[in-house]
């Protein structure tokens, strides 16, 4: 009985939502759980990445919400972000639990992983360089005035090359920081004199 709850509670996690109404509250809990306005073609690209929303029922609600005032369209610096109103708010607090968790989770999830690349790829540039046997995998790591890291790894071929570019995108300030951490506790190989 329990691995049958299991199958149907992954096969769930797994199929597109049908309804508005279900959109409309994950919609809403998502920009409630953010806690901050997002640019429209953020939150297009969040919700229909997770594949449990398609562009329809997601215009759909995003109409809705619209309408109905539980979330607004404001203007910054020439990009059009959606603001969470006092509706949207109740919306998500009250109605959560009419969506599934497993929904709910998945979103969240995706709108984390989605801002941390893009945080990333603001902070690591990496470029792909090539030479007469291979490739250079150029890292930099960025600040305001200049370049804290600039490195160059070799890979005898594109595809390895890639692999090390996505590696790294994987965790950024990590390898950064191991790098540093590294560099900081490099000591001279120590030499064995006993036997003088």
């Amino acid at each position: 009985m329990q691995e049958e709850n299991i199958l149907k509670m992954a096969e769930l996690a797994d199929t597109e939502i049908k309804d508005v109404p279900t959109i409309n509250i994950l919609l809403c809990y998502l920009l409630y759980k953010i806690n901050k306005p997002i640019e429209t073609e953020q939150l297009y690209e969040i919700a229909i990445g997770t594949e449990i929303i398609n562009f329809f029922y997601y215009q759909d609600s995003i109409d809705y919400l619209l309408k109905n005032a539980l979330i607004s369209v404001t203007e910054d610096n020439g990009k059009e972000f959606y603001t969470l109103q006092p509706k949207g708010v109740e919306c998500a607090k009250r109605l959560k639990s009419y969506a599934p968790k497993s929904y709910r989770d998945k979103l969240v999830l995706a709108a984390l992983r989605y801002f941390a690349r893009i945080k990333a790829e603001n902070e690591m540039k990496i470029e792909y360089i090539p030479l007469e046997n291979g490739y250079y995998t150029r890292i930099r790591c960025l600040d305001k005035d200049c370049d804290l890291m600039d490195l160059k790894l070799y890979a005898p071929d594109l595809t390895q090359a890639k692999l090390l570019g996505e590696k790294i995108m994987l965790n950024p300030a990590g390898f950064y920081s191991k790098i540093v951490d590294l560099a900081l506790s490099n000591e001279e190989i120590p030499y064995d004199l006993s036997d003088n």
